[in-house]
């Protein structure tokens, strides 16, 4: 399945978010199996595949990393999780450095350390998203070779799982005394 044929749209990284929800609405809507409770069972098992092919395309489409991963596949390119060029060692030496500092972070119960890795993180990862934007705005093939763009995916995998242990902190951490005794 290509997310983007089945929504209809052009196969780009950069998605008008808003544009194609509601493209993905209108076809939700149009599909809704229970539109088609008079037709035939065929045509009943028919709409409800499209439907659900529909919904896997808009989950697809609307998630940066796995939208990378269907245009790499479109360029004859698969790559999942695990499956994307190895990562550079400066790059992963960093990432070990990153992680340390959030885990002593977290040990000290120090917030505003947790949120200043935090917000270096997202720096990266937007820095990262452009560059995939970037080299996927090629007409016909990626401007960017597709090894460099399956390891900038590999990237932005570190980087989403760094922003979900960092979630995960932050929920754990206690709210400021300050804020407590507002309550």
């Amino acid at each position: 399945m290509d997310p983007f044929d089945t929504l209809g749209i052009a196969s780009s990284f950069y998605v008008d978010l808003t544009t194609t929800e509601k493209r993905y609405r209108e076809l939700a809507r149009v599909l809704q199996p229970d539109r088609h409770m008079a037709g035939s069972p065929a045509e009943r098992r028919i709409s409800l595949g499209k439907a659900v092919e529909v919904n896997e395309a808009w989950r697809l489409v609307r998630d940066p990393i796995r939208r990378a991963e269907a245009l790499l596949k479109r360029h004859g390119l698969e790559v999942r999780e695990g499956k994307e060029p190895p990562a550079a060692p400066e790059f992963l030496m960093d990432v070990m450095e990153q992680r340390e500092a959030l885990s002593e972070a977290k040990a000290k119960g120090d917030r505003a350390r947790v949120e200043g890795l935090a917000a270096e993180i997202r720096r990266r990862e937007t820095d990262v998203l452009s560059c995939l934007s970037a080299g996927f705005a090629g007409a016909t093939a990626p401007a960017a070779p597709l090894p460099k763009l399956a390891a900038l995916v590999g990237e932005l995998r570190y980087y989403r799982r760094f922003l979900d242990e960092v979630s995960a902190i932050e929920d754990g951490l206690a709210e400021p005394a300050s804020a407590v005794s507002d309550k």
